[in-house]
């Protein structure tokens, strides 16, 4: 069964074909190429290496009395640092043990002195 029209993968056959006979079209794909790759490396991966150097600093620089979410969104207080071990205080006299890795970040401005509520509520 024919088609009255050529397949895509003809046009794009064909195209190129034309196009490789012109002077000087290796050479601007390859920079083209190479600037995508430039582009990506710019705005991709330089950032996410600097956001993972800066997540290694904060998780080595924790210590007792800090405020931190775990990746896992609990809150808590640090009672105290081990090797790989962090005890959070989520309250009260409740502990939890969790991994040094897992805490995603800092807390502190979130937790600063919240005004209380005397019991005095005229509406």
């Amino acid at each position: 069964m024919s088609t009255p029209y050529p397949s895509p993968f003809k046009t794009v056959f064909l195209q190129a074909a034309e196009s490789s006979g012109s002077e000087g079209g290796g050479y601007s794909q390859l920079l083209i190429f190479a600037l995508m790759i430039g582009v990506l490396y710019f705005f991709m991966i330089r950032p996410q290496q600097r956001r993972r150097k800066e997540q290694k600093q904060f998780i080595s620089g924790i210590k007792a009395g800090d405020y931190a979410v775990t990746a896992g969104g609990i809150h808590g207080k640090i009672s105290s640092v081990e090797d790989q071990i962090v005890v959070l205080e989520v309250d009260e006299g409740t502990r939890i043990k969790v991994d040094k890795d897992s805490i995603s970040r800092e807390a502190s401005l979130t937790h600063q002195a919240a005004p209380t509520s005397s019991g005095d509520n005229k509406n």
